[in-house]
Parts: structure tokens; sequence; C-alpha cells
């Protein structure tokens, strides 16, 4: 689940994203991160995939939620399959936010990367290009891989980070007069990130949880994945990409 959307089919063919519209400028708004103390990894089989329990805490979480919806989404789509490109209908924000970004990875995050190198390069940071998207009901994202990116001066994008700003139980308050019909109130069901192996077999399948880091090695050894349709409630996530120098 993932921004840089290479369909499935006889031959994976690559692009570029295509980039929208939607790009906004940075805010102040943004929730005060507070350092992560004691970050447990738990890897995914025997994968370069691992998640991180609560790197957002909930307050955190529903900070950033706020904050992107008052920036305003734009809806983001694809050409399809038959175009080369995986099927995607969800809503999309970007911001180029470097000091947001320096914030999160020196919060704990970069302690996580310590001892992983690639072709003998270090993670250094995260991309400033920091995404969030929203799933709302029968919104999905088609099987994918996500493209390394250059950044220049040698650096280069080889994980994706994916933090979910919802999911799990939201359970309402007794004297909650919101809107009985906004779904943003209920709990999310669906918006699973599913990855496969190199037959089409599943290998992982992981649930959105408020706070929950994902990360996977993206590029050639990316493995093809894709977001499942969300049926219940809306599905948010921070998005974000390692880079190595």
């Amino acid at each position: 689940m993932a921004e840089t959307g290479t369909g499935t089919g006889t031959k994976k063919r690559k692009m570029s994203e295509r980039r929208k519209a939607d790009t906004k400028k940075s805010t102040s708004k943004w929730p005060i991160i507070k350092p992560k103390q004691n970050l447990q990894i738990s890897r995914l089989k025997d994968t370069d995939l691992f998640t991180v329990q609560n790197f957002f805490s909930s307050a955190e979480s529903k900070a950033f939620v706020k904050a992107a919806e008052s920036l305003g989404f734009v809806h983001q789509g694809s050409l399809g399959p038959l175009k080369g490109e995986a099927y995607r209908d969800n809503d999309r924000i970007s911001v180029n936010d470097p000091v947001l970004a320096e914030t999160i990875w020196e919060s704990g995050l970069g302690k996580l990367f310590t001892d992983i190198k690639i072709l003998g390069k270090v993670a250094v940071g995260l991309n400033p290009n920091i995404r969030f998207y929203r799933y709302k009901v029968g919104q999905h994202f088609g099987k994918h891989i996500d493209e390394s990116v250059s950044l220049g001066d040698g650096k280069r994008t080889y994980y994706t980070l994916l933090i979910y700003l919802s999911g799990g139980s939201k359970a309402k308050a007794k004297n909650d007069l919101s809107d009985p019909n906004d779904s943003s109130l209920e709990p999310l069901v669906g918006g699973e990130t599913v990855f496969y192996g190199s037959r089409n077999n599943l290998v992982a399948e992981v649930a959105p949880t408020e706070g929950m880091a994902l990360l996977h090695i993206h590029g050639d050894k990316c493995m093809l994945h894709a977001a499942q349709n969300v049926t219940k409630g809306i599905k948010y996530v921070f998005r974000s990409d390692v880079v190595f120098a």
C-alpha cells in the first residue's frame, strides 16, 4: 500500500508516480511528536517487512488526521491494469516538509535502522515528501510495487514507511451528539495491507491499527502488495520513505 504503483500483469511495468495538483504547503499545525522509548520491531516471517506498535500515540494520530483534513484531500486514481498501472481509488495529500520528516526520524525511527545497510548505504532520514492517504468505504489500492526514488547527492529511498492513523476499536461516548452517519466515528473494518510472494501466494496480511508503523523494502526487492477494500469507517495513513546514503 504505497504510493508509486506499478500494476500487475504478464509483465510488470514500472511507472513514475503521476503527480496530481495536490501538493500542499506545510502547516504549523502538526502535532508535537514525543520521543519514542523502547520501540519494538515485529518482523513478519523471513522478509524485509516489519511493524512497530504504538509508534504514534492515539493523540498524535488523531491530530495528524485533523491537520490533514484541514488541508483538504484530493482524489487519486489511475489508468488501470490495462495501461500497466495498478487500480487505485483513494484520497491523498502531499506536503514537502523537511522539518516534520526530521522530527519523526529523530523521535526514534532512526534507531530502528542502525544495523540495516543496503548496497553499502546507511539510513540517513525520511523523504521530506510526506503523504497522507484517506480510504473511505469501497476504496482500495490494487496489487502493485513501490519504486525506489533518487533524491540526488547519492541519496535514494529503499524502504516504505506507513503509519496507520486509524484502525482498531473506536467506541463512542454515551453522550456523543455528533452526526450518527459520520463514518469517521465508526470502527475501521477492512483496509488490510496484503503482501504476496513470487507465485502470488499470500505472505502477510497487516490489519490497520492506530499508531502502528509498517515498514517494507521497496525498489527491485519490493514485494507485490495491495490495500484491501474498506468496508466500514475511514482508513487514514501517514506515508514517507526511508532514505539511504
